[in-house]
């Protein structure tokens, strides 16, 4: 279709101007098939229609070229007054026809064009609603730099520990190991604190002048019995005259060592045989006495190391030989101990291993070398087990919390 207007046509003029074509082109077709029925031969049967006359073929299509171009005058404003051949109620009736097409085509064309665009501009403002959250979200994460997204963490384990909290599935369990943590620790206090002692100061004193060097050295020698141990910076008071039983010996050992004296096994400082001295390894963390782990690191002391005795005014000094680890009632050990080493003056340093328990005694002894032995104003005779049935149990460490509950439970010393 041309645009004798001029200029090039819109698409939207263009989708006019063809809905106008058609719908001429429908009203012309309608308006001929009209004008056939009228003028063509009419059968009121259903019997074959007769052949049409060349004449009324012709007459047709005069008539249909005349209402084209009543149509075609009426669209371009020319005379709207009909040829002689057509009636004024037939052009009526195409006039009619053509705007009622035209009203219904348009009116649903505009109606479908107007929902389409519509919908067309609601997806375009969500989707441009969309992308803006979306860049507002990154820019404020991109401004607000590690921090916010820190406290968003730290918000989430708190509500998420906030909830667990809340949960009383798992009190129960967590009570009852706390419980038996607390239980466990307490139980073996004596066994965690003395391995950590041992490697430290267990007498907990300041560092004096004895000499590991020199073993002659006789210098400020104490007016009370005392015991030293330059390696294990061990200086501690030296108790007489207890007992030797278990419990006299345990209350003796509170107030620092204690000489521990049986049949052939008594000598004291300066004597010939074997003077024995027993000390703590390990105490419970609620007991007072300080000298609870005072012997907590003899399992240190090898031969050669000097071990110092203030005696009556006298510095006894001796000097390792050997150790050994017995049961708790192998105290004929102690008379070995002097029967194998015949005319010297022995020392016997004892205490119960391993470090924590009283499974076993650990003997560590060594022989006198300062004074000379001729020096010495007495002497044991040797004693066997034959000559005595004395098997007595040596010293002990302090009961464990579990021990001592058992023995008040069963009503035991």
């Amino acid at each position: 279709m041309d645009n004798k207007g001029g200029g090039q046509l819109s698409s939207a003029q263009k989708q006019q101007q063809t809905a106008a074509y058609l719908a001429r082109q429908k009203v012309i077709e309608e308006y001929r098939r009209e004008a056939y029925r009228k003028q063509g031969d009419k059968s009121t049967s259903s019997a074959e229609k007769k052949p049409v006359a060349p004449e009324t073929k012709k007459k047709r299509r005069s008539f249909g070229r005349a209402a084209a171009r009543a149509l075609k005058n009426t669209k371009k404003g020319a005379s709207r007054e009909a040829p002689s051949n057509v009636k004024p109620d037939d052009l009526k009736k195409y006039h009619s026809a053509w705007q009622d097409y035209y009203q219904k085509y348009y009116g649903n064309y505009y109606q479908k064009a107007a929902r389409d665009y519509v919908a067309k501009e609601r997806l375009k403002f969500e989707r441009s609603a969309a992308e803006k959250a979306e860049q507002e979200s990154l820019a404020k994460v991109a401004t607000s730099g590690g921090e916010d997204v820190k406290a968003q963490i730290q918000n989430k384990v708190a509500k998420r520990a906030k909830k667990l909290r809340k949960s009383r599935h798992f009190i129960p369990i967590i009570v009852g190991l706390v419980v038996l943590l607390l239980g466990l620790l307490f139980q073996y206090n004596q066994v965690i604190i003395a391995n950590a002692v041992a490697f430290m100061s267990p007498g907990g004193s300041e560092v004096n002048d004895i000499a590991a060097i020199d073993p002659t050295v006789s210098t400020n020698v104490h007016d009370s019995p005392t015991l030293m141990i330059p390696k294990l910076n061990v200086e501690v008071p030296v108790t007489f005259g207890a007992n030797s039983d278990v419990k006299s010996m345990g209350s003796a050992m509170l107030n620092g060592v204690a000489h521990f004296s049986i049949p052939g096994a008594s000598a004291l400082p300066g004597e010939i045989g074997n003077f024995a001295v027993s000390g703590h390894s390990a105490g419970n963390v609620y007991e007072s006495s300080q000298y609870k782990f005072i012997f907590s690191g003899l399992t240190r002391l090898t031969n050669g190391d000097l071990i110092y005795m203030d005696y009556n005014g006298t510095r006894y000094t001796y000097r390792v030989t050997g150790t050994n680890t017995v049961d708790p009632t192998d105290s004929p050990a102690l008379r070995r101990i002097a029967n194998e080493n015949p005319g010297k003056p022995m020392i016997t340093l004892i205490t119960c291993t391993p470090l924590g328990t009283s499974k076993y005694r650990l003997l560590v002894y060594g022989e006198q070398i300062h004074p000379s032995v001729d020096e010495n104003t007495a002497s044991q005779a040797p004693v066997t087990n034959k000559d005595t049935d004395d098997t007595q149990t040596m010293p002990k460490n302090s009961d464990s919390p579990l021990e001592q509950f058992w023995k008040w439970l069963t009503g035991q010393e």
